[in-house]
């Protein structure tokens, strides 16, 4: 009996020596938190930052990112019409530190694959599906979904242990009739406006023409009224002192003519 206790108790310290032989640690950084597994049996207590003593089998440790992530995703979706859009999306989100060992318990270490995708594309097809392509493609109808889109996540991800910071609509390609259809509306816009400024471009140049020819109405009229006997006489006058060279040749009306002699 002695001999086998013997044996017991050398064997527990060649396995205790071993393991002080190997003992390692992991240096756990800002922005991230430790999950540590015990004889495969995983603490919910978070890894603070510093140095962390690991023991294989006994005890390890791994560093879990808390910082900000960005999620990205390119999907076909199909709209109220059923057309299909294409999408670029970003889904920024990032994992609580408290919650960190939950989620290695429960989904594992591959949660973004796991958890967070599969909603986020769900989440993006259910909301864009309500709405038509033209609501799709303008800011408003842009950020209507992608508020939605935010909400739905917090609800779904946020007990799970994720906190969604904000939802992104990158980018939208519209189905190639739609995006014709678009052009062509765009072209015929275009020549209505270019139809309207030549409109309102003739109307201006008809008011200046229509203010011309009363100016120059007016002035007639203004030179009738003043062309009288005496004014006529003044300007016969005024004529022979410039000119020596002109004969003036009496009428029965008594209005003068004039004949140049050179």
């Amino acid at each position: 009996m002695k001999s086998i206790r013997m044996k017991k108790i050398v064997s527990l310290a060649v396995v205790l020596a071993g393991a002080a032989l190997t003992t390692g640690c992991i240096v756990i950084e800002d922005g991230q938190v430790g999950v540590s597994k015990s004889f495969g049996s995983i603490s919910d207590e978070p890894v603070g930052q510093g140095v962390a003593l690991q023991f294989p089998v006994v005890r390890t440790v791994e560093a879990w990112n808390v910082k900000l992530q960005e999620l990205k995703e390119t999907a076909q979706v199909p709209s109220s019409e059923g057309l299909i859009v294409g999408l670029d999306t970003s889904l920024l989100f990032q994992v609580q530190p408290d919650k960190a060992p939950s989620i290695r318990k429960t989904v594992g270490w591959n949660y973004v694959e796991l958890l967070i995708v599969p909603y986020f594309r769900n989440a993006v097809r259910d909301v864009v599906s309500g709405y038509p392509v033209k609501n799709i493609y303008g800011e408003q109808g842009r950020k209507e979904i992608a508020d939605k889109v935010r909400e739905f996540l917090r609800d779904n991800l946020g007990p799970r242990g994720i906190t969604i910071v904000d939802v992104l609509l990158r980018d939208v390609k519209l189905p190639a009739k739609f995006k014709e259809s678009i052009e062509l509306k765009l072209t015929a816009e275009q020549r209505v406006q270019q139809k309207q400024f030549e409109l309102e471009q003739a109307k201006k140049d008809a008011e200046i023409e229509v203010a011309r020819a009363r100016g120059a109405a007016e002035a007639q009229q203004i030179v009738r009224s003043t062309l009288s006997d005496s004014y006529l006489q003044y300007l016969w006058i005024k004529t022979l002192n410039e000119n020596p060279n002109v004969i003036y040749v009496a009428t029965e009306a008594n209005l003068p003519l004039f004949k140049q002699t050179k």
